[in-house]
């Protein structure tokens, strides 16, 4: 079975560095320093609500997808980041 994906939101954090929300997955949220390791705590964060979801016996929850997203940081295609 293929890993399942998920659209997040990613915005400027005020004290810097980046916040992101994973709307599908009840909005949980992370941060990180940089894009990329914000990208890499969202990939973390997805995978810890997956395993918990698994061993309490839950289903994987669908992706919630966004229309479009604007953005004065950074534009980046899917692909940017697909492992």
């Amino acid at each position: 079975m293929k890993d399942p994906r998920y659209t997040i939101i990613i915005e400027p954090a005020e004290e810097g560095g980046y916040v992101v929300h994973v709307p599908a997955l009840n909005g949980i949220a992370t941060q990180g320093e940089t894009w990329d390791e914000t990208i890499l705590m969202a990939r973390e964060a997805i995978a810890g609500y997956l395993e918990v979801t698994a061993m309490h016996g839950g289903k994987v929850p669908e992706d919630t997808p966004i229309l479009s997203v604007t953005t004065t940081e950074k534009t980046f295609t899917y692909n940017d980041y697909d492992a």
